[in-house]
């Protein structure tokens, strides 16, 4: 990895930001739900022994919060483990909730999905058929609302003209695409290495936006993600979506969740602008942009998608709402388009949500996942929480 992050990298750029999170403190061996107040981690264990278990129920004032036990500075909790100063590290500022994604909910991601299909999965074909297929899917789909009777005659008319795909039927048809990202306890937090599967030689990250839900479906806080992707596993067929989407370190989450309230709803997600920002140690340098104004579905209807009388969450859920950043610039080699490398930096940012920095890695050497719900309930147990 790089040198260790700093407070000042990850922080929104708004102090007055409600952030909750999770870390994972060495004096006691264990996580805890914290809030971030000034630069200091504040422990909210007492309140609440989870994340999900903290947003099910109305906190405390503020003030109250911010007198509970100082865990210390945040950026003791940002330096590498070896350090004798570290005080823990961050996790993922979710637990018990389910992890699930939308997908198809830009124009450009749309365009893609139907690329890696028809390419099978072969980087080397992805140009010509994106130029073949830009002017006619990605024109039409910006343009008009999914599941209306425009898209429905849409839909027609490109399947008679020989261009339907799978990808087409949600992202015009009536219902989304929502699936399952990762399992619960299983994303890792700010500051990780990401996983690649080694098999995979064509793939990217996925800058998006988190929201948090409760299990009755109220919009609680948003936070960033990389909804990692491979590609070509994806492009040989959508039936290998848990294989593209669902591999150890995966799954990226953070900083923090930033609760509405104040100066901040879910209107400024709705008009947020997320950056990405990729940087190699081969001296590849990308940079990009997700703007939520170009969703296709409001992020209202992706929750409702997902959660209701058809589905419950009874511990929550996070849904990441998709991206319209496909990276495609050329890396190993012409036409190859893009793919990652060992080592490589990704920055998914926007100023209200602060920055969530990643390195990548294969997921077979990531740090392995095995504190799930079980052993936290065992840890909280022995800690006297529960």
């Amino acid at each position: 990895m790089d040198l260790p992050l700093i407070s000042d990298q990850i922080l929104p750029q708004d102090p007055g930001a409600l952030l909750i999170g999770r870390v994972w403190f060495n004096e006691v061996g264990g996580p805890c739900p914290v809030l971030i107040s000034n630069g200091r981690v504040i422990n909210l264990i007492s309140v609440a022994p989870t994340v999900s278990a903290l947003l099910e129920s109305p906190l405390p004032e503020r003030a109250e919060l911010s007198e509970l036990p100082d865990l210390g500075p945040l950026d003791d909790f940002l330096l590498p483990e070896e350090d004798e100063r570290s005080r823990g590290r961050l996790l993922a500022p979710c637990d018990l909730q389910a992890i699930k994604a939308a997908g198809v909910t830009f124009a450009t991601s749309l365009l893609e999905r139907v690329v890696e299909e028809r390419a099978g999965g072969d980087p080397a074909r992805a140009e010509e058929l994106r130029s073949e297929l830009s002017s006619t899917i990605a024109a039409d789909f910006s343009s008009i609302k999914p599941g209306s009777a425009e898209a429905d005659a849409l839909r027609t008319r490109l399947k008679a003209d020989g261009l339907w795909s799978q990808y087409l039927e949600v992202g015009f048809g009536e219902y989304a695409e929502i699936f399952t990202k990762a399992q619960p306890m299983s994303a890792v937090g700010c500051g990780a290495e990401i996983g690649i599967l080694s098999a995979s030689d064509w793939n990217n990250p996925e800058p998006e936006v988190a929201l948090a839900v409760t299990s009755k479906g109220k919009i609680v806080g948003a936070t960033l993600a990389n909804d990692v992707n491979l590609r070509d596993m994806e492009g040989r067929s959508a039936l290998l979506l848990g294989k593209a989407k669902d591999n150890n370190a995966s799954c990226a989450i953070g900083p923090f969740i930033r609760l509405f309230g104040g100066n901040f709803s879910l209107a400024n997600v709705a008009s947020a602008e997320i950056s990405l920002e990729v940087l190699g140690r081969d001296g590849f340098h990308l940079k990009g942009a997700s703007d939520m104004s170009k969703i296709s579905r409001t992020p209202e209807d992706l929750v409702s998608q997902a959660i209701g009388a058809h589905h419950q969450y009874p511990d929550g859920l996070l849904l990441l709402l998709g991206t319209m950043f496909a990276t495609v610039e050329d890396r190993r080699a012409p036409g190859q388009g893009f793919t990652h490398e060992a080592g490589d930096c990704v920055r998914i940012s926007t100023p209200s949500l602060g920055t969530l920095t990643n390195w990548t890695t294969a997921s077979e050497t990531a740090e392995p996942w095995t504190f799930g719900a079980g052993a936290l309930m065992s840890n909280l147990a022995k800690r006297g929480v529960l």
